[in-house]
């Protein structure tokens, strides 16, 4: 077995991690290595595929033939928590890199969408759906469309493993790509919990600055049972996923057109869009901007979790063509 000691070694190894994590697509040693290049690190293609037999060894990475690798859920896993100190801001210059790589125009309903994908035992996946359906039901979800694949195939970056199901939920990031292409600077803010009340949102009882996290807010909120999803889909009362971005008060205009639009293409992820300089949710903006909640992508999800179904849960795991979704009430 192929042995690497020492901090330098092993942030070359989350380094690799990180480049095949923003694919969405298999990766060969020469692209790997041109890539880590934009990162600063400088590998030949030979210790480049050195360090890849370490991480199919570890079960960081799953070799396809020639097409290359694509990380396994143990190497996201992996990616979420080492080197923690080194990789706050991740989470940001993730969500970043994503929304630039979306290419979705709703007027045509054609191109890349973000997703979130969740693996699911598959003796459990139609009683994960059918709590799912409560919240699917309210739309306290970005976008009624998904995606399902077995075991062996691909979401995103995600190969699902063997006796996984593997569902693919809208990301809210696509929010940000499609204002990006607009011409409308969109600052990501936090992920939080947002408290309903009488089935409307009141305030957000938790958050995290996405510059000041290495993991995604969403996937520690719902491991620390912070939500109660169900109960708000259900009764009007909890507390659901959710993420604060602000926009130049300029572009209010453009972006509650852009919003309409996104609606009659499937996309409800625009949860508030408040007014110029005022709170929304109790969350005070800045002069001349605008406060606006998305709503979580794995909603539906935390619902799951919260019923005792077992789920791991990989947010912006990849892109995803928006011809190849379907409505979650077709599964």
């Amino acid at each position: 077995m192929a042995q690497v000691t020492g901090s330098d070694a092993e942030r070359k190894i989350v380094a690799i991690l990180k480049v095949l994590s923003e694919s969405s697509e298999p990766l060969g040693s020469i692209t790997i290595a041109r890539e880590l290049e934009r990162h600063g690190i400088f590998l030949s293609e030979r210790a480049v595929r050195y360090h890849l037999r370490i991480t199919d060894e570890r079960g960081y990475t799953q070799p396809l033939g020639r097409d290359g690798r694509m990380l396994t859920p143990q190497g996201h896993e992996e990616l979420r928590f080492a080197l923690a100190p080194d990789q706050v801001g991740f989470i940001i210059s993730k969500l970043e890199l994503l929304a630039f790589n979306t290419h979705f125009d709703p007027e045509t309903r054609t191109g890349l969408i973000p997703i979130n994908t969740s693996l699911i035992d598959k003796d459990r996946f139609k009683e994960a759906l059918a709590v799912m359906g409560d919240v699917y039901k309210v739309g306290y979800c970005v976008s009624e469309l998904v995606a399902v694949a077995g075991e062996g195939e691909k979401l995103g970056s995600v190969v699902v493993p063997s006796g996984k199901t593997g569902l693919a939920t809208v990301c809210s990031v696509l929010i940000n790509g499609v204002l990006l292409k607009s011409g409308v600077p969109i600052e990501s803010k936090f992920g939080g919990v947002l408290e309903i009340r009488g089935s409307k949102p009141r305030r957000f009882v938790a958050i995290i600055n996405y510059s000041g996290t290495s993991l995604d807010p969403s996937e520690q909120y719902i491991r620390a049972g912070m939500t109660s999803v169900h109960a708000a889909a259900r009764e009007g009362n909890g507390r659901i996923l959710a993420n604060f971005r602000e926009i130049p008060a300029a572009s209010r205009a453009i972006v509650s057109e852009k919003v309409s639009m996104l609606r009659e293409a499937g996309i409800t992820g625009v949860y508030v869009l408040g007014n110029t300089s005022e709170p929304t949710c109790q969350i005070n903006v800045g002069l001349n901007r605008v406060g606006m909640v998305l709503l979580g992508g794995l909603n539906p999800v935390a619902a799951a979790v919260e019923a005792g179904i077992e789920v791991e849960s990989i947010a912006e795991s990849g892109l995803i063509d928006y011809q190849h979704l379907t409505s979650f009430w077709k599964l």
